[in-house]
């Protein structure tokens, strides 16, 4: 398969702090890549520099061989590129649909055709009888699946997804996995993904990134980062891997 996504020796640098530092890999299209590392490693503001919030210092991304570094992130995301956030903010007042709708209006020249994709974003997302139901009213699991919804119904051909597991437990990971497993099987949907959680990098991912001080210092197969010495010693310990 060839690369959807190549990052190639990004930087990204505030005043006196080197955030992201040449850091460089290719996502193959089709693949699940996982980018883990320590807080304050720099994995969110990679995601920010793939997805335009923020241009990178140094170095060039490239999205099915175009460059988008630089560009706004409204340009980027009609490109292909969907992503979700750490901290996830529905619109409270707004119902599950009508959020999703709101990515769909991406796609969609009607509000009658967003509403339409919605309806099928939310089937396969398991929100058909929360339809209706305020976001605000969500529970923190229930919340970060809209927030995955909302990216979904935007029609991506890459996913990023910004710790999407976190405050889940165990049963709801297992959930989030199987969802995400079927929309890259069944749509063919390239995912990237930062991920605290190992139970889900390892049920997913077919390789990973591991950065750390906004260095890249592992890239391989689950097995081959967590046995990694300097991947264990900056951020994994010496505790089992869940």
């Amino acid at each position: 398969m060839s690369a959807l996504l190549a990052v190639e020796a990004v930087s990204r640098r505030f005043r006196g702090l080197l955030a992201v530092d040449a850091v460089s890999f290719e996502v193959a299209a089709g693949e699940i890549f996982a980018v883990i590392g320590p807080n304050g490693a720099g994995k969110t503001t990679l995601f920010n520099l793939i997805a335009g919030a923020l241009a990178p210092s140094a170095g060039a991304i490239r999205l099915a061989g175009e460059r988008i570094d630089g560009m706004r992130p409204d340009a980027i995301a009609a490109r292909g590129v969907g992503r979700t956030f750490q901290i996830v903010r529905p619109f409270p007042a707004m119902t599950v649909r009508e959020n999703i709708m709101v990515g769909s209006l991406m796609r969609t020249p009607t509000a009658r055709d967003a509403r339409v994709k919605a309806e099928a974003v939310m089937e396969r997302m398991g929100f058909a009888a929360l339809a209706d139901r305020p976001a605000g009213a969500l529970t923190l699991p229930d919340r970060k699946r809209l927030e995955v919804a909302r990216a979904l119904a935007t029609e991506p051909r890459l996913l990023l997804l910004d710790e999407v597991m976190a405050g889940l437990r165990p049963t709801e990971v297992d959930g989030m996995v199987g969802v995400l497993r079927e929309i890259n099987r069944e749509h063919g949907t390239t995912i990237v993904l930062i991920e605290h959680v190992m139970r889900a990098v390892m049920a997913l991912a077919g390789r990973v990134l591991v950065l750390h001080h906004g260095a890249r210092i592992a890239l391989g197969t689950p097995a081959e980062v967590v046995a990694e010495p300097e991947v264990v010693r900056s951020y994994l310990g010496t505790g089992p891997i869940h």
